[in-house]
């Protein structure tokens, strides 16, 4: 079984305490920090909520820091994203370096990149994995940038990562990070789906009495056991029936975006891109889809539909075919 572990408080072996201006202090961000101050490195942190909030500003955070400066975003992608990227871009100097922390498009990121070298300011991505877990556990990181700029900005990723030999990589050039961190969360959505599915199949077998117990049993000697699994274990055992959980899922983009650089790339993903319209489709109450797969049934083979109400209606007088 995959174990918890306790907080890390201690700095890598190697590392060396740095200076750090955190920009967004939500479950992730609030976590990494945190998680950076116990191993020794000094966070200014900036935040929309002035509870949370070191600085009123990003102008004083900037002033702050010490040069030459180093900048972690993580607020939400998109458009909050490249307007902070943008706003930095005019408040630092060259030398100063930016990490990008969130879940970009990394199509972003390459942009980020070049406007930012024209200003001499460095620009790194950064793809994060460990959620609500990295601050006990540590986060992985997926990191694309230049070779200077990654190396300068080491002793965080040695503090934030998982202790041991796995949980970075510097993947490659600007936007490689994300890249990869959005191809991990595409495989995290097929896995999850993958789940789902069995569950539901046990679930309606008539047979299988115990099917919390099953899924616990699999945590051990088996191929499947992860640390998914472990959550998924976790959630049978708060609610067995998963009947406080109601089957709508979101999509965060990532999901989406592996989609599309499949069709790009001319890759063939079929079971990530299946468990994406899963998502889709767990959306709908009342599919206009499937609407029309009764409607259909209903028309060419006289099959009875189900009404608005749940009352059946009856076979339709089927025309012949054309000949």
């Amino acid at each position: 079984m995959w174990t918890e572990k306790t907080p890390s408080t201690v700095v890598h072996k190697g590392s060396r305490s740095m200076e750090l201006g955190m920009i967004g202090l939500g479950r992730m961000g609030g976590n990494m920090a945190e998680r950076l101050r116990r191993g020794g490195h000094t966070v200014v942190g900036f935040d929309r909520d002035p509870k949370v909030s070191d600085v009123g500003s990003l102008e004083e955070l900037v002033e702050r820091l010490t040069p030459p400066r180093a900048v972690w975003v993580m607020v939400p992608s998109g458009q909050p994203t490249r307007d902070t990227v943008h706003s930095l871009g005019k408040l630092l100097q060259p030398g100063d370096v930016i990490v990008d922390g969130g879940n970009s498009h990394y199509v972003d990121d390459q942009k980020h990149g070049d406007e930012l070298r024209a200003l001499g300011v460095g620009f790194v991505d950064c793809g994060v994995s460990g959620g609500v877990w990295g601050l006990q556990n540590g986060y992985a990181l997926m990191v694309g940038g230049e070779q200077e700029h990654v190396d300068r900005l080491m002793p965080i990723f040695e503090t934030l990562k998982p202790e041991g030999d796995y949980g970075f990589v510097h993947s490659g050039k600007v936007g490689a990070g994300h890249f990869v961190k959005m191809v991990h969360n595409g495989i995290e959505y097929a896995m999850m789906q993958a789940f789902g599915e069995g569950y539901e199949l046990i679930e309606a077998s008539d047979i299988v009495t115990n099917v919390p117990e099953t899924f616990r049993s699999w945590q051990e000697g088996t191929v499947i056991r992860s640390w998914l699994l472990d959550l998924m274990n976790r959630a049978l055992a708060d609610d067995p029936q998963l009947d406080e959980i109601r089957g709508y899922a979101n999509d965060s983009g990532e999901g989406r975006w592996t989609v599309q650089a499949a069709v790009d790339h001319a890759v063939p993903l079929p079971a990530i891109t299946a468990s994406l319209f899963a998502r889709f489709a767990s959306r709908q109450d009342d599919s206009p889809a499937m609407k029309v797969v009764a409607a259909l049934r209903n028309q060419f083979g006289g099959h009875a539909v189900e009404g608005a109400k749940g009352a059946d209606s009856p076979g339709a007088d089927v025309p012949p075919p054309p000949v």
